[in-house]
């Protein structure tokens, strides 16, 4: 049994793989070259928009873990609220001075995670149904009223001084909050629903598929934001369809995974969990990784042709390699990743089960 075994909670294998993969997908958006070939650059296009709405969906669904999964706590919210509520705040700052410190040539998220976790707070004990419906209905309209407030003269304005990562936060970012919450919500809605059950995994696996395949066609018939020179109809129309088709494919890796590690025949279980266990570990250690592979790109800043740029193939294979070997080494021999051990601690969940209040 691996240290801290007995204390760490039991963890979903395929949500975890589902978030490693998001994790890989960032890495090919932050450091992969530039490539002459279309159909190559296509490919790496992938990784610029899906994986971090897969990895916000996984936050969402670890929410939903954290607070009782499908048979969500009664007894003593306010104190997991406060708990929840010191993790972001330690994310926000977290984010704050790497982006003051390091400054790496990429959009930080650890932050904007943290903005989300409190909007969330007030909305964590929904019903299921209830968190899914709002979910949905918010990521079919807040997509579009990000893209317009982002090209907007006050947040062009604002961008210009040191409050620019409040407009970031907010709608101007890679990562703009009001997208988030959607996702979230809906990745609570799935914790909720029960991912243990073969009609949740099969019902999200349709309904993924089903989004993907009507909404990104939709989008891919209107032309790029890039090449609209004001906000008209059709930026904001695609900024929404996108966002939905992209947590669509979101939420289909999650039951692929999911079907993989949990609900395949055995033999077919045991192949998956091998084959994919570095990739599980990664998504077991997320802030850990994440922060990790952030001072990596930022050490890897150099100039080329008077441009500062830090993509390269040596550099996205090192990370991603490097990443699962040290997240499976540590799971394997050290148990939970050292950034999540402490933001544990810093929380107070090391000293208190949120389900029955007592010492751990």
């Amino acid at each position: 049994m691996t240290v801290d075994a007995q204390r760490m909670p039991r963890r979903v294998d395929g949500v975890d793989a589902a978030r490693g993969l998001a994790l890989i997908g960032m890495f090919v958006a932050h450091v992969a070259p530039a490539v002459a070939t279309p159909e190559v650059a296509q490919l790496i296009a992938i990784a610029d928009e899906r994986p971090r709405l897969l990895f916000a969906l996984t936050a969402g669904i670890g929410l939903g873990l954290m607070t009782g999964g499908a048979r969500p706590m009664v007894a003593d919210r306010s104190e997991l609220r406060r708990q929840i509520a010191v993790r972001a705040v330690i994310l926000i700052a977290l984010g704050m001075l790497i982006w003051v410190t390091l400054d790496p040539l990429v959009f930080i998220i650890l932050d904007v995670y943290g903005v989300a976790f409190l909007v969330l707070l007030p909305l964590l004990f929904l019903p299921p149904r209830g968190a899914l419906g709002l979910g949905i209905g918010l990521l079919a309209v807040t997509p579009a009223l990000a893209e317009l407030g982002a090209r907007t003269d006050f947040v062009a304005a604002v961008r210009q001084t040191p409050l620019k990562f409040l407009s970031d936060w907010v709608v101007g970012g890679a990562y703009p909050v009001v997208v988030w919450v959607a996702v979230m919500l809906i990745g609570l809605a799935l914790a909720r629903m029960d991912l243990e059950s073969p009609r949740v995994i099969g019902f999200t696996a349709l309904a993924g598929t089903a989004a993907a395949s009507v909404f990104l066609p939709l989008a891919a018939q209107l032309p790029a934001p890039e090449l609209v020179s004001e906000a008209g109809w059709s930026v904001p129309l695609r900024a929404s369809l996108e966002a939905l088709g992209n947590v669509g494919v979101g939420a289909l890796v999650v039951a692929a995974m999911l079907t993989l590690t949990a609900l395949a025949r055995p033999a077919v279980r045991r192949v998956a969990s091998t084959v994919l266990s570095p990739v599980i570990a990664m998504g077991g250690l997320p802030l850990s990784i994440y922060t990790i592979h952030l001072v990596v790109i930022a050490l890897a800043i150099r100039e080329e042709d008077g441009v500062a740029t830090d993509d390269s193939w040596p550099l996205l294979i090192g990370l991603v390699v490097g990443s699962m070997v040290f997240a499976w080494l540590w799971r394997r021999y050290l148990g939970r990743g050292p950034l999540e051990r402490l933001l544990r601690w810093a929380s107070g969940r090391d000293r208190v089960d949120p389900v029955t209040a007592t010492p751990r």
